[in-house]
């Protein structure tokens, strides 16, 4: 299936909800919670997840969601995950994702990383404009959500409380990115690419705020990760 016509799929809203959806959690959905997020019947909701499979667009498989096994731990349930492959439509057609590679392998070649990121702090900076530096997570969240970035809170008691406290068990609050918008060209030049990722949010979010941007790899998701500057805690 080419990709307008894959991307064509979520032209109708219930299926557009379900898909947004189950791509927001980051984790294997099933048809009763995903028909429950959308506000429809189980039957229309697993008719389409299942065209969502088709397309590609989603991954699907099979688990008992009740975390038991054995007699009486009831039959696997189908789950839902986003999938992998990227999609794109460009009419006319370009090809950025070339251009962007070689000029990183050059970049790479030349030693020009510090130059690259100082000229991606700068465009966050750029980004930014007047405004003061961002003032907590929850913000910090709206301005990830407007780049692409898909992030999600992390630690504390998951949603309430200040920015920057701790909650149950001592566990800080972080903001973690379900998506890098530099994804393809992240992977075959992950340092380069990786901190012109975070000088970009380090002038995206500003210096000396209440939250700061670091590295904190991990797979599947943005290696960048935003949390209480240490400055700021009390």
């Amino acid at each position: 299936m080419e990709d307008i016509d894959v991307i064509a799929v979520l032209q109708d809203p219930v299926r557009r909800r379900l898909y947004e959806y189950v791509a927001a959690q980051g984790r294997e959905v099933g048809r009763n919670e995903a028909a429950e997020a959308a506000g429809v019947a189980r039957t229309l909701a697993a008719h389409h997840l299942d065209r969502l499979a088709e397309a590609g667009l989603l991954e699907s498989g099979s688990r008992r969601l009740t975390g038991r096994s054995g007699p009486g731990a009831g039959r696997p349930a189908k789950v839902y995950t986003r999938a992998r492959v990227e999609r794109s439509v460009s009419l006319p057609a370009r090809d950025y994702r070339t251009a962007a590679e070689l000029l990183a392998e050059a970049a790479e070649e030349a030693g020009l990383d510090a130059g690259l990121c100082a000229a991606a702090r700068r465009r966050g900076e750029s980004l930014r404009g007047a405004a003061a530096p961002c003032g907590g997570l929850e913000e910090a969240m709206k301005l990830l959500v407007a780049r692409g970035y898909e992030p999600h809170l992390e630690g504390g008691d998951g949603g309430s409380g200040h920015d920057g406290e701790g909650g149950e068990g001592g566990r800080e609050r972080v903001v973690r990115m379900r998506n890098c918008p530099f994804h393809a060209v992240a992977e075959r030049f992950p340092p380069l690419v990786c901190g012109m990722n975070l000088a970009l949010l380090e002038g995206l979010l500003g210096a000396n705020g209440p939250v700061r941007a670091r590295m904190d790899a991990r797979p599947g998701e943005c290696c960048v990760v935003v949390e209480a500057s240490k400055d700021n805690e009390h």
